[in-house]
């Protein structure tokens, strides 16, 4: 009985280890038939992605350019789906290598992953940042019936056995291929056995990413930031105007009292080491992109200008061959080289330059938002630090400033490097414009040069010629600039305007003569505290530093507004006798003032016997062009006869004149006085003529 008490228990539990085991080996054997479901599924939707992306690009896209609509962006709508379809044949090359090899299979999917993150994330984060855009104007060509049918004639003439009924079916798959990646390896993972040799491998994979699509959506975040300020750049003032509120005003309020407080120095800035040096460097580059547009265009036209004269033409006082040869070398440069040259240098190297300058607006209306949010940001988190919490509204203002200054962080250093590269490349294409030029030119006169009389004359020979020719030359040149001289001489400096010696007086008044520079260079000011300025304008130095302590930025007083100009585009300022003269009929008289006007001519002193009519008289300093029947058109420098300074409500800024018979008000700041020019053989310099009186 005892032995059979113990052999019943026995017999009655041995069934439950077979049941455990069976258990076991059917979840294994349902596990590993999921995981090798998951693997394909993962490589045929691969293949068919791949498939779909070379229709989309040989197919869509090559037949859209070449019908060539003038209302369809091409390059807007597929943005860098190239990139997309080089990455993913790499990828599924990979894939298909170790679709045999079952073992090493799942390890080398993970290591693909892995090796591909950064190259991928860089690439799908470009698409799908401009998906949305990509879509918008998709959605434009809808409401457009003619391009509507464009685009679905190519759909069914090119893939017409996929089905798709619209373009966005092809443009989305990219951004919902990236997401879907994620997922297929969590399913791989989730029937990998923890004791796998490629769990980690696969758990790693999975992380990465999953890393990629949230950095993707961050970048997708800040750009959408990026492009809601951008946008305020191109707003009309009307709608301008219909932004400022209670809010807003208070707003700006607050900002401009903090960027007081911070130049005074009572709250410190928010310093960032990093962000500073990158917009440093990119001033510097707007910098020197703005001034080297601006010496293209000088260029332009002083090839316009050389192209405007045609020497070839005039009577030249030499010997009838060598005229010939000097007339046809001139009509070569005139009628061919030089057109083409500057038609090259115009699409090639000044066009370029005006696209590289418009591309900087974006980073400038970025980097001066991120001062604003700055402020915004520092004036928030002091009330955190005082409160320990902030509203929600504040919170996503906030994270505003965050998210624009990671994004500039992050993208000024490539804009920076693809910047520089154009604008050497821009230089390395005028070089080679000018180094043509050079050789045509060269060619052309070598050519006419071995038609001259004195083409075989010994070396010696030649050049001592040349040498008495260029002699007899530069004396009868000499003797001409003193005969003009003597005839015409020029005056010592370019007057000022009125308005312009009334606010040089002010500096002189308020700072010393000592402190004035004059600007040699158009400046545009780049941040919130620089000036824009005209080549030629008078300025006052207040200090010779920022308050960072950089010498290359002074603080001024152009007579009104105040601060920051390169140091570089400013030389000291000198008056002379004539101007300081002027200065001092423009100072204000204690008695009664009698100069209202730029064009008062001078007062006439009490006549003595032989009395003589001073050399003055009063002409058009401006353009002006008349409104109505009650005003006349003015040219610069045209002269103008003076009927009352005031109008008939008896206000100075109007005044009645007379021009070519018409008479008319104009405004009286656009007159000025001059010296009438004295008759041929007067030798009184321009700078004797009598003070004039107020």
């Amino acid at each position: 009985m005892a032995n059979d008490s113990t052999e019943e228990p026995l017999g009655k539990e041995s069934p439950e280890p077979e049941c455990n085991i069976y258990e076991e080996v059917k979840w294994f054997n349902k596990a590993e038939q999921n995981q090798r479901m998951a693997v394909e599924e993962l490589i045929n939707t691969e293949t068919s992605y791949v498939h779909n992306l070379q229709l989309c690009i040989s197919d869509i896209r090559d037949h859209l350019q070449k019908k060539q609509l003038p209302g369809i962006d091409v390059e807007g709508l597929f943005s860098n789906i190239d990139d997309v379809l080089h990455i993913s044949r790499h990828f599924l090359t990979g894939l298909e290598a170790m679709a045999n090899q079952e073992h090493e299979q799942l390890l080398h999917i993970s290591t693909l992953f892995q090796e591909l993150k950064e190259e991928m994330e860089n690439i799908y984060k470009v698409y799908c940042g401009s998906c949305d855009q990509a879509l918008l104007l998709l959605d434009i060509y809808r409401n457009d019936p003619r391009l509507q049918k464009e685009i679905l004639d190519t759909l069914h003439t090119t893939v017409p056995h996929t089905g798709a009924s619209d373009l966005s079916f092809f443009l989305v798959m990219p951004v919902q291929r990236v997401t879907k990646y994620p997922l297929l390896l969590q399913k791989i993972l989730e029937n990998t056995l923890d004791s796998d040799s490629a769990y980690e491998a696969l758990s790693a994979a999975t992380k990465a990413m999953a890393e990629v699509n949230a950095n993707i959506n961050e970048y997708k975040r800040r750009k959408e930031v990026a492009d809601k300020y951008n946008k305020a750049g191109y707003l009309t003032l009307r709608e301008r105007l219909a932004r400022l509120n209670t809010h807003s005003i208070t707003k700006k309020t607050t900002r401009l009292s903090r960027l007081f407080m911070h130049e005074a120095g009572i709250i410190p800035k928010t310093e960032d080491k990093e962000f500073d040096d990158l917009e440093e460097k990119f001033q510097w580059l707007a910098s020197g992109i703005a001034d080297l547009k601006e010496n293209v265009a000088y260029f332009l036209s002083n090839t316009e200008m050389f192209l405007g004269s045609k020497p070839h033409e005039n009577e030249l006082d030499i010997e009838e061959g060598t005229r010939q040869q000097c007339c046809r070398l001139a009509g070569k440069l005139n009628s061919t080289i030089l057109p083409e040259f500057k038609k090259r240098l115009k699409r090639l190297v000044y066009l370029p330059l005006c696209n590289l300058s418009e591309t900087l607006k974006g980073p400038q209306s970025l980097i001066r938002k991120r001062l604003d949010k700055l402020l915004d940001y520092e004036e928030l988190e002091e009330k955190r630090n005082e409160t320990g919490s902030v509203t929600y509204e504040e919170e996503a203002t906030m994270n505003t400033y965050l998210a624009i200054n990671s994004l500039l962080v992050s993208e000024l250093p490539v804009f920076n490097l693809v910047a520089l590269k154009w604008l050497e490349q821009i230089l390395h294409t005028f070089v080679v414009l000018q180094r043509d030029l050079a050789k045509q030119v060269l060619q052309e006169a070598e050519g006419e040069m071995a038609q001259l009389l004195h083409k075989h004359l010994p070396e010696a020979d030649f050049w001592k010629m040349v040498k008495d020719t260029l002699s007899q030359a530069e004396n009868q040149l000499y003797s001409f600039s003193r005969k003009f001289e003597s005839v015409m001489p020029s005056p010592v400096v370019q007057p000022l305007s009125p308005a312009e010696e009334r606010r040089v007086l002010l500096l002189v008044n308020k700072h010393g003569l000592d402190k004035l520079y004059q600007v040699t260079s158009n400046i545009s000011g780049s941040k919130d505290m620089d000036l824009t300025l005209q080549r030629g304008q008078i300025v006052a130095l207040l200090h010779d530093v920022d308050t960072k302590g950089n010498s290359n930025r002074w603080l001024v007083d152009a007579g009104g507004p105040r601060g920051y100009i390169p140091s570089g585009k400013v030389q000291p300022y000198h008056l002379v006798q004539n101007q300081k003269s002027k200065m001092e009929m423009l100072a204000p008289n204690d008695e009664a003032e009698k100069r209202h006007h730029s064009y008062n001519s001078p007062a006439t002193p009490s006549p003595p016997i032989n009395f003589i009519t001073p050399a003055f008289q009063v002409v058009a300093g401006y353009a002006f062009t008349g409104r109505s029947n009650h005003e006349v058109s003015l040219t610069p420098g045209q002269p103008v006869t003076v009927l009352e300074s005031h109008d008939k409500k008896g206000s100075k800024e109007w005044s009645l004149v007379e021009v070519n018979g018409q008479k008319g008000y104009v405004p009286s700041s656009y007159l000025v006085v001059v010296p009438t020019p004295e008759p041929p053989g007067w030798n009184s310099p321009a700078w004797l003529l009598p003070a004039q009186q107020t």
